[in-house]
């Protein structure tokens, strides 16, 4: 009682003492939502932090509950937020930005660095690992295997650890991760996935930023896919930059997770990335507990695991048995509005996959049915989202969850 009391004299003392500097209208539009993070442009806002913290409020009535916000700063300054819980179609809400000397303190998804990995964390549980240092096979498998820059292990928020590497059908397979297969520079062939082959491997080649605070938890990392069979050295076939961030949302009870890769390539000629059931876009190879008959499938389509395979979707709910309390955990992936060839297709395996066992292996892939011309100079995005959960969603939460993400609310500022 005596913390709750003194929690609230902080929060008058606050409001009475801020200078409000903006107004944020928050719009729904025609669909609900859950959960879905938020942003908004400061460019137009003399927010100066050297006069003060900015702090959130969402007006309710007569009524200012605190909200965390975060800033990202760079070519334009973004303040990211949660819009927390269901908002029902047609609905708006309202908030007040302002200036204060302090800020009530929030619960923060933060970072732990490792000898060779950045874990993302939502208090003390790890949500994810990237793993930046070289991650080698086991003894007597050949060292081509190697690799470096994947996310792995996957963790459920009940402590279930979802993603598998270096399985012995396929030693290449990393966690999740987005190599490309089935690849051509100047009409010579070049595989960044199937590592046994020798012609590519993808690298982690350094961090670019690594953020913490109340609204998430990220990084920025830089990875080279380099080409082994050109002419005199090794070289860079595409610089990828890989951006992770993790979301506050929903008391810790699911995950949310941002998974963006911007490629480019430095080579003259470009390079062209061939159609193929395999490549690219976001991979996920399933702990080893599910199979064919522990494990379903169920895309925005409706399709399921025996009927998904290369059809395209919005999204897609991977689930399987779990020792959670649930008794089930999951992934829904979700891929944006903006990327190629949107609705995505997706590579699903058969339940006969690995002698009839029918492991698990989701990917959306880009160039499933049509080849992909990166030219010099320009960049390529892909963006994906995951809501990593224990138990069970339905398809009316899974097109929630969706639409915070491909298709974000509208949202009005008017600077004071």
């Amino acid at each position: 009682m005596k913390h709750t009391l003194t929690f609230a004299l902080l929060l008058i003392f606050l409001q009475a003492s801020a200078q409000e500097i903006a107004k944020i209208k928050v719009f729904a539009g025609e669909t609900d939502r859950m959960d879905s993070p938020v942003a908004v442009n400061l460019d137009q806002v003399n927010y100066n932090e050297d006069e003060g913290s900015l702090a959130l409020f969402e007006v309710t009535g007569t009524r200012k509950v605190p909200v965390p916000c975060q800033l990202e700063t760079g070519h334009s300054t973004r303040l990211w937020f949660i819009l927390s819980g269901k908002t029902p179609a047609g609905e708006t809400r309202e908030y007040v930005l302002v200036r204060q000397e302090g800020n009530p303190s929030a619960t923060p998804v933060g970072l732990q660095k490792k000898h060779q990995s950045l874990q993302l964390r939502h208090g003390d549980r790890p949500v994810l690992d990237y793993q930046f240092g070289t991650m080698y096979p086991p003894e007597g498998v050949p060292v081509l295997f190697k690799r470096s820059g994947f996310i792995h292990p996957l963790w459920s928020p009940d402590g279930q650890v979802l993603s598998r590497i270096q399985a012995p059908d396929h030693y290449h397979h990393y966690g999740i991760w987005g190599p490309w297969t089935k690849t051509h520079i100047n009409g010579r062939e070049v595989d960044f996935w199937n590592l046994i082959k020798g012609e590519g491997t993808v690298r982690f080649a350094g961090f670019l930023s690594e953020t913490e605070g109340p609204v998430y938890s990220g990084f920025r990392a830089l990875q080279k896919h380099i080409d082994f069979g050109g002419r005199g050295e090794d070289r860079v076939a595409m610089n990828e930059v890989l951006d992770v961030r993790a979301w506050n949302v929903g008391n810790g009870d699911v995950w949310l997770i941002d998974y963006t890769t911007t490629l480019n390539t430095p080579l003259d000629s470009g390079i062209m990335l061939d159609a193929y059931r395999y490549g690219g876009g976001i991979g996920y190879r399933a702990t080893e507990d599910w199979h064919k008959d522990n494990c379903t499938v169920l895309t925005s389509e409706g399709k399921d695991r025996l009927s998904a395979d290369g059809s395209k979707a919005k999204w897609c709910i991977v689930e399987g048995e779990s020792v959670s309390e649930e008794g089930r955990s999951g992934i829904l992936f979700m891929g944006h509005t903006s990327n190629r060839d949107f609705p995505e297709p997706m590579r699903v395996w058969p339940v006969d996959q690995n002698r009839g066992r029918g492991d698990m292996y989701f990917e959306f892939c880009p160039i499933r049915h049509k080849d992909w011309k990166l030219e010099n100079g320009r960049d390529y995005t892909l963006k994906y989202r995951l809501l990593v959960f224990d138990g069970h969603i339905s398809p009316d939460e899974a097109e929630m969850y969706w639409q915070g993400f491909g298709n974000p609310p509208r949202v009005e500022i008017q600077g004071l």
